[in-house]
């Protein structure tokens, strides 16, 4: 497949990396080793776009592609999108046939995907709480930024992985999330933040910019056992244990898993998104309209809490 790369930062290095050979074009409007500033002076002959922009970019460029029947990948969050620019691109894709997916390399970590299966397998039995923490230490890079320090900061960028996380292992879940602590240590936007789902299955979901050593958890307890997920590849080693209830109580055996190994998840999710693009699809763009939805929600309490 015949990719250009939109956006020449971090993730479009990453995107570049992961898609070899197959792209034709790189696309930026500062970067010096950019062939080209805009998307519309691309000359080459081309299938598909990565798009690693800003979010304030992302809309026109989408909608430009998917008239044009350009599949396209686009770097998550999508929350400068409302509910209407969203169904229009999807409905001008679907006329045109092009795939539109957003990446969420995370669904392709090794123990998420082992996560979800165990789920699905009903061992665990009924599910009582689930808690995800993500930390990294970019608060500083942040601020330093010259577009990332505004808005829901940390809600939106760390915040997005963990309810597509959500999404992908339990689908939409029955409660809605409320912001239940948000701070701004060092940043103008938020650094920090917990948001909870309180149904029959409590979530709760935190996130912050200032984990010095960037690190990831999860643990799930449920009626017959309890998961754990700690650490990503790319931060590793990181292990999955399940761990079986012992009845009425005690010590309870455990089958852990630990993997040492380079982040494998960008090359995963580009072979899948080939892999869409040559069957037509589906694309993704739908479970947006949640996770847009629910972020959008989230910041207008930050804006409720502190006024």
């Amino acid at each position: 497949m015949r990719v250009i790369v939109v956006g020449m930062g971090v993730q479009g290095g990453k995107r570049i990396a992961a898609a070899g050979t197959d792209v034709v074009a790189t696309v930026d409007p500062v970067a010096p080793g950019a062939r080209y500033r805009q998307l519309d002076d691309v000359q080459e002959d081309f299938e598909a776009a990565l798009l690693c922009v800003p979010d304030s970019a992302k809309p026109s460029l989408m909608l430009s592609l998917a008239r044009r029947g350009k599949h396209f990948l686009v770097e998550k969050p999508l929350v400068t999108i409302d509910d209407e620019s969203l169904h229009h691109i999807m409905k001008i894709a679907g006329e045109t046939g092009t795939v539109c997916y957003t990446a969420y390399n995370h669904r392709f970590e090794p123990h998420f995907v082992r996560m979800k299966a165990l789920i699905d397998s009903g061992d665990l039995g009924r599910l009582y709480s689930v808690r995800l923490f993500y930390g990294n230490g970019t608060a500083r890079l942040v601020r330093e930024s010259a577009w990332r320090d505004h808005g829901g900061g940390v809600l939106f960028d760390l915040g997005s992985h963990l309810l597509d996380t959500i999404h992908f292992w339990f689908g939409v879940p029955a409660a809605p999330f409320e912001l239940t602590t948000i701070n701004r240590f060092e940043n103008k936007s938020p650094d920090h933040a917990i948001a909870t789902s309180a149904g029959a299955m409590n979530i709760q979901l935190e996130m912050t910019m200032l984990s010095w050593r960037n690190h990831f958890t999860c643990d799930i307890l449920a009626e017959k056992g309890s998961a754990h997920i700690e650490s990503l590849c790319k931060w590793g080693p990181t292990t999955f244990r399940h761990r079986t209830r012992i009845l009425p109580s005690g010590r309870p055996p455990e089958k852990a898993t630990t993997l040492v190994q380079d982040d494998p998840t960008w090359a995963i999710e580009y072979a899948h998104f080939k892999a869409i693009c040559g069957s037509g699809g589906p694309g993704n763009l739908a479970n947006d309209l949640w996770v847009n939805a629910t972020l959008r929600s989230l910041a207008a309490s930050i804006e409720a809490k502190e006024n």
